[in-house]
C-alpha cells in the first residue's frame, strides 16, 4: 500500500541539508514559517531525498501532502527543484505560489510577463489570471525561462487540460481562454511559439468530410468538382459550395436510394422535386424561410456544377442540362439600407461617447471611408498616404472584390486615424490570413487582430444607447455612400470610391435620390396643379345662372365644365371629359314641349357661356363639344316652338 506524504515518514536529518537550509532562509526572507514547516520539509527530504522521485507518486499520493508541507512544496516548484507535473498543478490553486513568486528566480519572469501583456492592452486582472493559471504552471513544469517555452510546451498542457476534463466529466474552458491568450503575449515577447489564430477547425476539414453521410459514388463528382474549385477560388467560397452542394446530394439520395451517380440524375424525378423542396425549407436554427439569395444561391450552384462537368466531359455527367434560367429565383431589387440624418448623428454621437475607444474609432472610420468590414479589419498600419497638392488618403486592402483602392479623408479623419494608433496594441507583426506575411494591422487588441463580431457588438451597443432598434457595419457604407449621392458626386468618383468593378453596382444609389426624377417630378407637378386649379368648390358657392342670363362663379373656374338641364358637373383636367356628359340631350329618344322652353333657354345661354370660355383656355375639343351642345339645343328648341 502506498502512503500518504507525510504518513509515517521519518525524522531526523534531511537528506539535502544545503536543500533544507535554503528552504529556511526562505522563510527568514518572508518572515514566515513555524516549526510544523520545519517538521514537513524534514519529513519530507528523510522519504524522498530526491523530489522528482515525489513527483513521480500517483496523483493522489501528491494531492495528500497537507498545510504544513505545501509551502516547502511551493519554494521546490519555485526554485526549479521539483516538476509536480501538470496533473498536480492543475488541481492545485496557486496563488500562494504565486505570491511567494517574487522572492525566487521566476520573479522576474512573471514581472516581465504581466509588463508585456498590460501592453497589449490585457487589465491587471486579466494578466493576473493569465500568470496564474496558464504562465506559472508552465515555468514549474519546464523549469526554462519565459522566452524559452515552445509549441511542445502549449501542446503539453493543452493535453493536460483536455484529460483533466476527462476525469472530472466537465468543461474547462477558462483554462483554455486563458492559454490562448499566454500565447499571444509569448509571441510578441519572442517566444518560438506562433501567433494565436482564431479557431477555424472546420475551415480546414477535407472536402470528404462534408459527405460523409452520403453514398461515396454520389459524393465522389463532388468532392472532385470541389478540388477544381479550389485552383481558383478562395477556400471560404468553395466551402460555400460545399455546404450547398451537400444539402443537394442529402436530398437525392434520400429521395431515390438506388442512384449511383449524378449521370443518372433526371429532371424530373430529381431536380423539380429538389427545386420545390429548396422552396419551402426552412432554417434549421430559427425555422424562418430561407431568403431569396439563399435559395438562389444553392439552385446556382447545383446548376453550375452540372453544366459544368457536362462541359467537362466527366463520364458520370448528366446528358443533358437539367437547371435553366427559369428555375432561378429572382432577387428582390432592394434599395441600399442608410440612416437617416437624425439617426446617423445619434449613433456618431454614441460612438464617440463610448469607452471603448478602439472599437467606437474603427467603426467612426468605417462611416468616415465607405469600407466594408473585411477591409477595415484588414487595414495596415501605414495605410496613410500623403500626396503632395492632393491630400491625406487611405489605402484600402484588397477586399471582398480583389480590389485595392485609395479614399481620400479629411483632417477630421485623419485624426481619427491618429487615435486609433494609440489606442492599438503594439507587439509583433501578425500573420496575414490570406497571404501568410507578416503585417503591422491598424486593429490590434490584446496582440490580436480585432474581430468582425467585436465591432458588430460595440456598434449593437452603441445603436441601441442611441435609441436605434438595430445597426450593422454595412449600413454605415450605404450612409457613407447616400451622403455622397445627397452632395451631388458623379457616379464615376462614387465607383472609385465605393471600390465598385461595375456602374451597376453604384447605381443602386443613384435610385436612391435621382436628381433629374425629381426635377422632372417637381416640373410635372407643377404644370398639373396649374392644370388642375384649386380644390373643387362647395355646391352652395356656385349658383346656378338663371334665366335670364347671370351667370354664377362655378362657370369662370379652370375646370372641365358641363351644363345639365338640372343642374352642371364639374371635372378637373387631368379627369378629363365625362364620357356621359349630355348623353340625354343627344338622345333621339329625348322628348320636351313648350313648357321645357325655360330651362332649354337657360341650358343654351350656358353652353354658349362654356365654348367661348373653353375656347380662351385653348381647350379646343372642349369648345366643339358645347358647340355640339348648342346645336343640338337649337333643334330641341324648335321642336318645343313647334309643339
Amino acid at each position: 500500500m502506498t502512503l500518504p506524504a507525510l504518513v509515517n515518514a521519518p525524522t531526523g536529518k534531511p537528506a539535502t541539508p544545503g536543500l533544507y537550509d535554503a528552504y529556511l532562509a526562505a522563510l527568514a526572507q518572508r518572515g514566515a514559517g513555524n516549526s510544523s514547516f520545519r517538521s514537513a520539509a524534514r519529513s519530507f527530504m528523510a522519504r524522498w531525498p530526491d523530489p522528482a522521485e515525489w513527483a513521480a507518486q500517483p496523483l493522489q499520493v501528491r494531492l495528500s501532502a497537507g498545510a504544513g508541507l505545501r509551502p516547502f512544496l511551493n519554494f521546490l516548484m519555485l526554485g526549479g527543484f521539483l516538476r509536480p507535473g501538470h496533473d498536480y498543478l492543475l488541481e492545485r490553486k496557486l496563488s500562494s505560489v504565486l505570491r511567494e513568486a517574487a522572492h525566487h528566480q521566476v520573479g522576474g519572469d512573471l514581472t516581465r510577463f504581466l509588463a508585456a501583456a498590460g501592453e497589449l492592452g490585457f487589465t491587471p486582472h486579466q494578466s493576473a489570471a493569465l500568470a496564474s493559471q496558464v504562465v506559472m504552471r508552465l515555468l514549474i513544469q519546464t523549469g526554462r525561462p519565459l522566452i524559452e517555452l515552445t509549441e511542445s510546451d502549449l501542446a503539453e498542457f493543452d493535453t493536460a487540460i483536455g484529460h483533466r476534463e476527462q476525469v472530472h466529466g466537465r468543461s474547462l474552458k477558462h483554462y483554455r481562454v486563458a492559454l490562448h491568450a499566454t500565447r499571444t503575449v509569448l509571441y510578441h515577447l519572442g517566444a518560438p511559439v506562433t501567433a494565436a489564430v482564431k479557431h477555424t477547425a472546420h475551415l480546414r476539414w477535407s472536402w470528404e468530410r462534408h459527405f460523409t453521410d452520403i453514398p461515396t459514388d454520389v459524393g465522389r463528382s463532388p468532392v472532385a468538382y470541389l478540388e477544381c474549385a479550389a485552383g481558383t477560388r478562395t477556400r471560404s467560397t468553395v466551402l460555400g459550395i460545399a455546404g450547398r452542394l451537400a444539402h443537394f446530394a442529402r436530398f437525392v439520395t434520400a429521395a431515390d436510394p438506388a442512384l449511383t451517380s449524378l449521370a443518372q440524375l433526371d429532371r424530373q424525378r430529381h431536380i423539380e422535386p429538389y427545386l420545390a423542396a429548396v422552396a419551402a425549407a426552412r432554417n434549421p436554427h430559427t425555422a424562418a424561410a430561407l431568403s431569396a439569395s439563399e435559395r438562389r444561391s444553392r439552385i446556382l450552384t447545383v446548376g453550375r456544377m452540372i453544366d459544368d462537368i457536362i462541359e467537362w466531359g466527366w463520364s458520370e455527367a448528366p446528358t443533358r442540362r437539367l437547371i435553366f434560367p427559369k428555375d432561378i429565383p429572382r432577387l428582390p431589387r432592394a434599395l441600399p439600407r442608410y440612416l437617416p440624418a437624425d439617426q446617423d448623428r445619434a449613433l456618431a454621437a454614441a460612438l464617440q461617447a463610448s469607452p471603448n475607444r478602439l472599437r467606437a474609432d474603427a467603426l467612426l472610420l468605417l462611416r468616415a471611408t465607405g469600407m466594408r468590414i473585411g477591409e477595415l479589419i484588414d487595414l495596415e498600419l501605414d495605410c496613410v498616404h500623403e500626396v503632395p497638392g492632393a491630400g491625406a488618403w487611405v489605402k484600402v486592402p484588397l477586399g471582398k472584390l480583389a480590389t485595392e483602392r485609395m479614399v481620400p479623408i479629411d483632417a477630421e479623419t485623419l485624426d481619427l486615424l491618429d487615435r486609433i494608433t494609440e489606442h492599438r496594441s503594439p507587439g509583433m507583426p501578425l500573420r496575414h490570413p490570406r497571404t501568410g506575411k507578416p503585417v503591422d494591422f491598424l486593429l490590434t487588441h490584446q496582440g490580436r487582430r480585432v474581430s468582425r463580431d467585436t465591432l458588430r457588438a460595440e456598434l449593437t451597443r452603441a445603436a441601441l444607447e442611441a435609441g436605434l432598434k438595430s445597426a450593422t457595419p454595412h449600413q454605415l457604407r450605404h450612409t457613407y455612400a447616400t451622403a455622397l449621392v445627397n452632395s451631388g458626386v458623379s457616379l464615376q468618383a462614387l465607383m472609385a470610391l465605393l471600390g465598385h468593378v461595375s456602374a451597376e453596382m453604384s447605381l443602386r444609389y443613384g435610385r436612391l435620390f435621382d436628381a433629374t426624377v425629381r426635377a422632372d417630378y417637381e416640373k410635372a407637378l407643377t404644370l398639373a396643379k396649374s392644370r388642375l386649379g384649386p380644390v373643387l368648390p362647395q355646391r352652395k358657392q356656385l349658383p346656378i345662372a338663371d334665366v335670364s342670363g347671370g351667370t354664377g362663379s362655378w362657370q369662370d373656374t379652370p375646370l372641365i365644365k358641363t351644363r345639365l338641364s338640372g343642374g352642371y358637373c364639374l371635372r378637373t383636367a387631368a379627369q378629363g371629359t365625362c364620357s356621359y356628359a349630355n348623353i340625354c340631350e343627344h338622345c333621339p329618344s329625348l322628348r320636351t314641349d313648350n313648357t321645357f322652353l325655360p330651362i332649354l333657354a337657360a341650358q343654351r345661354l350656358d353652353a354658349q357661356a362654356l365654348a367661348a370660355d373653353a375656347q380662351a383656355r385653348g381647350w379646343t375639343s372642349e369648345a366643339t363639344r358645347h358647340q355640339a351642345l348648342i346645336a343640338q339645343l337649337d333643334q330641341l328648341i324648335s321642336q318645343a316652338e313647334t309643339a
